[in-house]
């Protein structure tokens, strides 16, 4: 299986040099981790986050945090050299305006047709969709990080979404801990497995269609 290291690692494979990307809140947050820093010529990546940052870094050492410096989540970050910040009305006018290379968002589920529910669970508190549904419906890419399986060991990549959605037809590719998976017409197609994880494992934990070509 991948750890959420390794998970985060993979999925920092799927950014090309010089895009523009949003890192959601939870695991993808993990990512800027493994990333290049841009340069003056504007190579390496650069990262958006909804509350009005362009060019967020890691997190920073402890004892260098710096309150002021947020991302979505409240977590506290780093501006890298040439970062900007501004408003979150200029933010979602870049996400809105289709700016957003790729968004890397968590999920509570995700169906074989890329229907995304990532804000709300049945019965549970309930804080608001924020910036997901822009994101989903503004970035050019949208890859998700999640478990493969619930707590409860319930599948989180589903025929049909059975949770408030986010947005339909969005996901492009999910990363789990169980391996790399593109969204098909024919279902889930197995890009890449985990260390030690078979694709029976995989169909077992899965609540739809996994095919390997």
């Amino acid at each position: 299986m991948f750890s959420k290291q390794q998970m985060a690692e993979r999925a920092a494979q799927e950014i090309s040099d010089g895009s523009v990307v949003n890192l959601g809140i939870g695991l993808p947050t993990l990512v800027a981790d493994y990333l290049p820093a841009p340069s003056e010529d504007g190579s390496g990546v650069w990262l958006q986050s909804e509350n009005g940052i362009l060019g967020m870094g890691p997190f920073p050492y402890e004892g260098d945090e710096d309150p002021q410096i947020i991302n979505a989540g409240k977590q506290t970050v780093t501006i890298t050299t040439g970062g900007s910040c501004f408003d979150s009305a200029t933010s979602f006018t870049m996400i809105r305006g289709g700016h957003v290379d790729l968004s890397i968002l968590g999920a509570m589920q995700v169906s074989q047709s890329g229907d995304l529910a990532n804000w709300a669970i049945p019965g549970g508190r309930v804080m608001g969709i924020g910036g997901a549904m822009d994101l989903a419906a503004g970035s050019k890419r949208i890859l998700v990080m999640t478990s493969h399986v619930t707590k409860k060991g319930e599948p989180k990549l589903v025929a049909e979404c059975d949770y408030p959605l986010t947005a339909k037809g969005v996901v492009d590719r999910v990363i789990t801990d169980l391996g790399v998976f593109d969204v098909t017409p024919d279902g889930f197609r197995v890009v890449e497995l985990a260390p030690d994880v078979t694709l029976d494992e995989v169909r077992a934990k899965t609540g739809a269609t996994v095919h390997a070509d």
